[in-house]
């Protein structure tokens, strides 16, 4: 007779596989060699709150694996998350149980996950989140995010910048389990690698403990033992088994073969009906959770809401003699910025870098916004997030107390863990590196997109003009590929990411005030090296002129029926003043200057403001130091822009400048050109 702990890793095992069969697509094996380790962690582990899944003191766990979506959704189908229907329609449209897990909190989803690797750097995110908050408020939020990694996870070089990052900071608050299975896609492992992953892991001071994934008594002690581990993260290597419970028509075991991974049982030499009855399972009736184990999880669910209720009661208890530190957590959690905070406050210099008026701004919210976290790929002085550095401490092991992470080279694992800091909630993430170095970042910029999450990207050095660094540092193409996000809606219909290219130091602190306020979509400040002249003041000054800048787009420049209408944005813009005073001068122009710093932020306003703006019957120019493709939807198809289609090259900033046309002189010549004149 099979205790109710193994009925229950066969119930995961057989819903998993049923839920793939039935949609003809999916990844049975992997969930039936975790099944074990997912009931022992969340049975008898992980906290939580049934009745409240959103609960800021529960235990996280994040998924890497994400294409072991099904051993999830039938994990949680036992706690009452999924329905049967739900696991019947597993990717299906319209469905709650997509081919790969999206973050549904409500229903014990974390984070969204598919792109090996990402998953347990968000997890190590968390792991930082919850050791900040920690280190503010006291040892009683004393909560631990656990990751599920796979060969795949393993191997993606993120894991190389991640677990360096998590054994430098001691996180012995995230706990890892690595499903070694020998098996992936296409190949066994050691097709592909003979690398001592146990050995890599405690190189970068990790604490390591290799088991059997099939036997419980294995699986408690080991987490048992990682949830006392006071020093290091813990990674569990769980020895498992593909297709655990798989037996042919003639019912022999048909384990541990490269084919269980990726498509369904019954296409493989496994027989689907013969194992669905290995399992214990009614192939006529698969969808069902067995009696004993719903009788079993009833109980789990009662005894996590009585220790949920402990909890809240502890908490309580606390915030009774910490009122105003109870206040404080909830303004965290809140997402939002502090009352209180001015930018119009923020002194900036005459004529200075953006980077150095972002650097500004940054040290002006170091001393007003508690909760955040900056990091910078070993770039702090260059990136200029030293200004907040400098008002604070990098965070450390056992010293949780700063609000800079130091993140080394590595620019995906940084972005990746700010998205889980995101996800973990009562921290703002900003990260900073050079913008050419986007392209490392990508991943974890669409996956952030994907999920919603508030992070703020610092991209300096934003055009050719970083100069005798020569064309590997200059960008050309990152700007095209950024704004690209703006133009892709996420699931809750809104432009996925808002870029922010700001033309003048008053903009700059603007552009920063729009990205704290903006706590629905990633934001990324694009900002130049070298100084950027500003630009005059229309009304009472810059900064209020500057305010404009929330609509993505406005005129800086502006006069009755104008001849022709320039746009750019960036350092372009201050290039644009100068031709239009050569224009001006030389042929008598009449002429409207815009600054667009955001083209999805503007083409989300009215039409009329739009035409107000940039109109459909007058003559436009655009500059821009990427690709002409930055500007030509805004400049129409009577419009002209002058971009740079080439890679750059190593001279001084004004030498390239002057080489590439961007210069008043060529606005001049361009626009005269564009008019016939």
């Amino acid at each position: 007779m099979k205790t109710v702990d193994l009925q229950a890793a066969d119930n995961i095992r057989a819903l998993a596989v049923s839920m793939v069969e039935k949609a003809k697509s999916g990844h049975p094996g992997g969930p039936m060699g975790g099944a074990d380790f997912m009931h022992i962690l969340y049975s008898e582990f992980l906290r939580f709150d049934p009745d409240n899944m959103s609960w800021h003191g529960r235990d996280r766990f994040f998924m890497d694996a994400g294409h072991l979506s099904s051993l999830m959704y039938a994990q949680y189908s036992l706690l009452g998350k999924f329905s049967m229907e739900d696991l019947s329609n597993f990717r299906q449209w319209g469905s709650v149980t997509p081919g790969h897990p999206e973050v549904d909190v409500e229903r014990a989803i974390e984070n969204t996950s598919g792109p090996l690797g990402q998953g347990h750097a968000m997890g190590v995110g968390a792991a930082i989140a919850a050791k900040f908050l920690q280190a503010k408020f006291g040892n009683w939020m004393d909560q631990k995010i656990y990751g599920f990694i796979s060969d795949g996870g393993i191997q993606e070089e993120i894991s190389q910048g991640v677990g360096r990052i998590a054994g430098h900071l001691g996180l012995n608050n995230f706990i890892m389990f690595f499903d070694s299975n020998d098996v992936q896609l296409s190949t066994m492992t050691d097709e592909v690698t003979t690398e001592d992953t146990a050995m890599k892991y405690e190189s970068w001071g990790w604490k390591v403990v290799t088991i059997d994934a099939h036997n419980h008594d294995e699986i408690r002690k080991a987490l048992k033992d990682a949830n006392a581990e006071t020093e290091k993260p813990v990674l569990i290597i769980g020895k498992t088994i593909m297709g655990k419970g798989c037996v042919t028509a003639e019912g022999e075991m048909f384990e541990g073969h490269c084919e269980l991974h990726g498509q369904p049982i019954g296409a493989t030499g496994a027989d689907y009906e013969k194992t669905l009855e290995n399992l214990g399972s009614d192939p006529k009736d698969p969808f069902k959770i067995f009696p004993e184990v719903a009788a079993h999880y009833a109980q789990v669910l009662k005894d996590k809401t009585a220790a949920a209720k402990e909890a809240y009661t502890k908490e309580e208890a606390w915030r009774k003699d910490n009122a105003a530190l109870a206040a404080k957590l909830d303004q965290f959690l809140t997402g939002k910025m502090p009352e209180g905070i001015d930018f119009s406050e923020i002194a900036q210099k005459e004529g200075v870098a953006s980077r150095a008026a972002g650097s500004a701004v940054l040290a002006y919210l170091a001393d007003k916004v508690e909760n955040m976290i900056v990091s910078s790929a070993d770039l702090s002085n260059s990136d200029k997030t030293d200004g907040f550095l400098k008002k604070t401490r990098a965070i450390q092991k056992n010293d949780f107390g700063g609000a800079f992470l130091q993140s080394g080279v590595a620019e995906l694992s940084m972005a990746a863990i700010a998205n889980g800091m995101a996800l973990h909630g009562g921290v703002i993430p900003v990260v900073g590196t050079f913008f050419v170095f986007s392209d490392y970042m990508k991943p974890a910029i669409r996956l952030g997109a994907i999920q919603e999450l508030p992070v703020k990207y610092v991209w300096t050095h934003d055009a050719f003009r970083v100069g005798e660094d020569g064309p590997t540092h200059q960008p050309i193409e990152q700007e095209a590929q950024i704004r690209l996000m703006e133009k892709v809606q996420n699931h809750s219909h809104k432009n996925s990411f808002l870029a922010l290219r700001p033309a003048d130091a008053a903009e700059t602190t603007v552009a920063w005030k729009m990205a704290m306020e903006n706590t629905d979509v990633s934001t990324g400040l694009i900002l130049s090296r070298q100084g950027i002249k500003d630009l005059p003041a229309v009304g009472a000054s810059r900064y209020e002129d500057a305010l404009q800048a929330e609509k993505g787009g406005y005129l800086v420049q502006k006069v009755e029926n104008p001849d022709v209408v320039l746009i750019a944005n960036g350092s372009e813009v201050a290039t644009l003043f100068a031709g239009a005073a050569l224009l001006e001068e030389k042929k008598g122009l009449k002429i409207n200057i815009a600054s667009i710093p955001s083209e999805g932020l503007f083409r989300s306003q009215d039409k009329a403001y739009q035409e107000s703006v940039i109109p459909t019957d007058k003559p436009i120019f655009g500059m821009t130091a990427g690709l002409p493709v930055n500007l030509e939807g805004l400049a129409g198809p009577n419009g002209k822009v002058f971009g740079l289609g080439h890679f750059g090259y190593s001279a001084p900033a004004g030498v390239l400048d002057e080489k590439f046309g961007f210069t008043g002189e060529n606005v001049y010549n361009q626009v005269v050109e564009l008019l016939g004149l």
